[in-house]
């Protein structure tokens, strides 16, 4: 496998998520040697008898006073075969806000597990927002294996019970390693201490993981149009072009393609970029657009594949993960921002309240900070989004305070989280 890789670790306090990160970081030599030498610094003043190899994630100072992770921290390494961004989330319940933020994006979801103490609360709760974030793999790393002498009874128990658990979930890819990311067995290189475990390493499955099937060129063409561009030069005085990131899809010249909200037809004339100009632009590739006929097209507009175009909605059904400390109530009066668009909303109604660990749904008259609910929201001007389980791109949204400005709330459009009995 080639290209980037987006994967986001998860688990309870303790699991060792950020010494995992770390290990992975430290054993592909992507660490620079003052990073290392400032890591050494730390721990020697905090009297460690080893290199906490947490310290190069763990990045706030609060986090290393406490030794927990707080915030998320991104990462960047790359290996011979791949390149990776990796999301370090916290464990804590009060920090889920923090998790849904860090896995929105992952093409993975790595769930650490203590090997002392089996599937907690904590495992159950990131499994199940990683599934209601639709992240498409699963890798359920067992860790601190020497702390339980490697025992193969105890990797194939727990990995029965999450397994149990996932199945309940509807998630069809989970890959099991065991590993102790203190010493490094099973991070990068193979562990002798496991001559029970035929699999891969933690790298070795993130470097070979197929993510082509989730691949966004595979959907219908959606571009969200960022900025409209007249350069008017001399040379090309009637140019027009509509810039933006092709969210999904592929777009070539001669394309058909409908403006929405206004529903307008035209076909694409031309795709630039910096370097030239392209016949063919592909998801996640920033463009400019331009179109055979002149047409009023602004920021917040969306291109689409004329032959699969999504709803034109002002009210919709989704379920939110409310990030503020103040609760979600009905009648909330707060903006949405759909892709490039943004617009007054209010929440009509709150459904319900979800219960990550036990699955469970329960009527509620509020949605608590790091409460995950299904409302109702209307718009003060048409969006056009697809459904969260069709395209994870073009149908998230967050919530913003109108007054402050701040992110209060991550939704998903349509997505309910599908239990098996």
């Amino acid at each position: 496998m080639t290209g980037l890789l987006r994967f986001a670790t998860a688990g309870s306090v303790d699991d060792g998520k950020s010494t995992l990160i770390g290990r992975l970081l430290y054993d592909s030599k992507t660490v620079f040697s003052d990073q290392l030498d400032a890591v050494e610094r730390i721990a020697a003043d905090r009297g460690d008898d080893y290199t906490n190899l947490a310290l190069l994630t763990d990045g706030l100072r609060a986090e290393r006073e406490q030794g927990i992770t707080i915030d998320v921290a991104y990462r960047y390494f790359a290996t011979p075969v791949r390149s990776f961004i990796v999301a370090d989330t916290p464990g804590h319940v009060q920090y889920t806000r923090n998790m849904v933020t860090g896995a929105s994006t992952a093409d993975v979801a790595v769930v650490l597990v203590d090997a002392r103490k089996g599937v907690v609360e904590q495992t159950r709760r990131h499994a199940s927002l990683s599934a209601l974030l639709r992240v498409p793999h699963l890798v359920l790393a067992v860790n601190k294996m020497d702390l339980v002498d490697f025992d193969q009874a105890v990797f194939d128990g727990i990995v029965a019970d999450f397994r149990a658990f996932a199945g309940r979930l509807d998630v069809k890819d989970v890959t099991a390693v065991p590993v102790a990311a203190l010493q490094g067995d099973n991070v990068v290189d193979r562990s002798a201490r496991t001559p029970w475990y035929d699999g891969p390493t933690l790298l070795g499955h993130l470097e070979q993981v197929d993510v082509a099937r989730d691949d966004a060129q595979q959907r219908p063409a959606r571009f969200p149009v960022q900025y409209v561009i007249r350069p008017m030069s001399v040379d090309r005085p009637d140019y027009r072009g509509y810039a933006g990131t092709l969210a999904s899809g592929v777009l070539r010249r001669g394309d058909a393609v409908t403006v929405l909200p206004s529903g307008r037809t035209t076909t694409v004339a031309g795709l630039d970029t910096f370097d030239g100009e392209l016949d063919t632009a592909v998801a996640g590739q920033a463009v400019t657009v331009r179109l055979a006929d002149e047409l009023d097209v602004s920021r917040g507009d969306m291109l689409v594949a004329a032959e699969a175009p999504p709803a034109t909605t002002t009210s919709f059904e989704a379920t939110v993960c409310w990030m503020a400390d103040a609760p979600l109530r009905p009648g909330a009066r707060l903006l949405v921002k759909h892709t490039t668009r943004t617009a007054k909303a209010l929440v009509t109604a709150l459904h319900d309240a979800l219960d990550v660990t036990t699955l469970s749904r329960e009527p509620v008259d509020a949605l608590p900070l790091n409460g995950i609910g299904r409302v109702t929201v209307r718009t003060s001007s048409p969006l056009v989004p697809d459904d969260y389980v069709a395209d994870r791109r073009t149908g998230a949204f967050v919530l913003i305070d109108e007054a402050t400005g701040a992110t209060v709330g991550a939704g998903m459009i349509g997505s309910q989280l599908g239990v098996r009995a």
